[in-house]
């Protein structure tokens, strides 16, 4: 990262209120979004860390492919019986949410009789999903996945800047590079440390200089600050 900021980051068109920035950490679950509807398989699994990105990249290929999202604990019998799974179906945060085993099982045949897509999204493989039925664990460790790894540098920078830019803030490459080299790498505490360094500027009518964001990030990724890995 260049002390010009010189992120040059392709952009996803966005479909929500951010836009999506693609870097070496997230490109392959990109790829799998733009292969569609060349998929090798029917069902397909985009894996990483919450906030990573994986729900906005759901939501772009379920605009792009016409699919519907369907919630986990929704997956009963007399809801599979009467839903119209049209060119596919989103279904979200399966290694953290309740559902019907059987009925996901169900679903994914249903997949390949009928032809529709499925995507699934879950921060950790299905081996670790906490799984009792054999057939679908069997099944589930067959699915492809693309997998969203933690932030590199360049897109770390590039999201910290989004975020200051938000809240009409002016930093210094610097200190986005200080912070960059020194913060926990992920999404979320990229958004939870700039508010943060907002609200301590604010309250205290200090500038964001390198020694103002590492008091604040030390603060935050202390014993009892929020930030930790």
């Amino acid at each position: 990262m260049s002390e010009q900021l010189v992120l040059d980051l392709p952009h996803r068109p966005a479909m929500s209120a951010d836009d999506f920035l693609v870097s070496a950490c997230n490109e392959t679950a990109v790829e799998l979004v733009d292969a569609w509807p060349q998929w090798n398989q029917p069902v397909q699994l985009i894996e990483g860390p919450g906030g990573c990105g994986k729900s906005h990249l759901a939501n772009v290929w379920r605009h792009n492919s016409g699919s519907t999202v369907l919630e986990p604990v929704q997956l009963t019998a007399a809801a599979i019986a009467s839903y119209d799974f049209g060119r596919g179906v989103v279904l979200e945060d399966l290694d953290r949410a309740s559902f019907e085993e059987e009925m996901l099982f169900h679903v994914l045949n249903l997949a390949r009789e009928r032809g529709f897509n499925i995507l699934l999204t879950a921060r950790v493989p299905p081996a670790r999903w906490n799984l009792e039925l054999p057939d679908l664990i069997s099944r589930l460790r067959a699915v492809p996945a693309a997998k969203i790894g933690a932030p590199d540098d360049m897109l770390l920078g590039a999201v910290l800047l989004k975020h200051f830019a938000d809240r009409q803030l002016n930093i210094q490459p610097s200190v986005l590079k200080f912070l960059v080299r020194r913060m926990v790498r992920s999404m979320d505490a990229a958004r939870e440390l700039v508010a943060a360094l907002d609200l301590a500027a604010l309250s205290t009518g200090k500038k964001i200089t390198r020694q103002f964001a590492g008091d604040v990030l030390e603060q935050l990724q202390g014993p009892e600050g929020s930030l930790l890995d």
